[in-house]
């Protein structure tokens, strides 16, 4: 587990017992590279991608994808749960990178629980009723890496940490040429989101001159030419 994990108020009953890594790796997710996830920083940006509190909440933007609108049928709701899985997965990679890449000390292992979820669907068919199915493959998919009865590694329903579950919100009527677009907010200590917003700042990406410095940094601790 993450050392700011280990000395969190989560009670015994709900720790998570297992290293959210080795479910990456289960799932075959692509956490991508520090290089390609700070190969950018916020010059020229007019929003950025997380946010620190310093409570510990992470407010995570959302991000669109998908064929294009939803309708209510089998095949269709397939391919948005399989673009909201494929979203989860870049918010799983993002949340990675923007937690370790000023070496702090914390990792994804050091996400406390979810806290709320909301899915924007793409929808203009005013009976269209599937907004929460298309935003399960999000949800799922967060549940399988972070824990919850309804992921790919619970049994009959239980897993033995639910620090995946979240409250949600999901919403059809959207226009745009995608499918889906979710967003979250997520739990981790405030000793580390302080730690984080002392060294770097509150915001992923970098500021350019301190995205600068974090790469630099970052390279020569890992023996590497910036």
């Amino acid at each position: 587990m993450g050392t700011f994990y280990d000395n969190s108020i989560i009670p015994n009953h709900l720790r998570r017992d297992f290293d959210v890594y080795d479910r990456i790796g289960k799932l075959n997710l692509d956490l991508g590279t520090f290089d390609s996830w700070m190969g950018r920083d916020l010059q020229n940006a007019n929003i950025c991608s997380v946010i620190f509190h310093e409570s510990g909440l992470v407010y995570l933007s959302g991000y669109g994808y998908g064929p294009g609108q939803m309708y209510d049928d089998p095949e269709r709701i397939k391919q948005g749960q399989e673009a909201a899985q494929f979203i989860a997965d870049s918010m799983i990679g993002r949340l990675h990178w923007s937690i370790v890449c000023g070496g702090e000390g914390g990792d994804l292992n050091d996400m406390l629980y979810t806290v709320k979820g909301l899915g924007m669907v793409v929808s203009t068919d005013t009976a269209f009723h599937g907004a929460p199915s298309v935003t399960n493959g999000f949800s799922l998919r967060w549940q399988s890496v972070f824990g919850g009865g309804a992921g790919a590694f619970a049994v009959d329903g239980q897993d033995s940490s639910y620090s995946g579950v979240h409250a949600r919100s999901a919403i059809g009527g959207f226009t745009g040429r995608f499918s889906i677009e979710p967003e979250l907010i997520v739990a981790i200590p405030p000793e580390l989101a302080r730690a984080i917003i002392r060294n770097r700042g509150w915001i992923f990406p970098l500021p350019p001159i301190e995205a600068q410095r974090v790469r630099k940094e970052y390279h020569t601790a890992h023996g590497e030419s910036a």
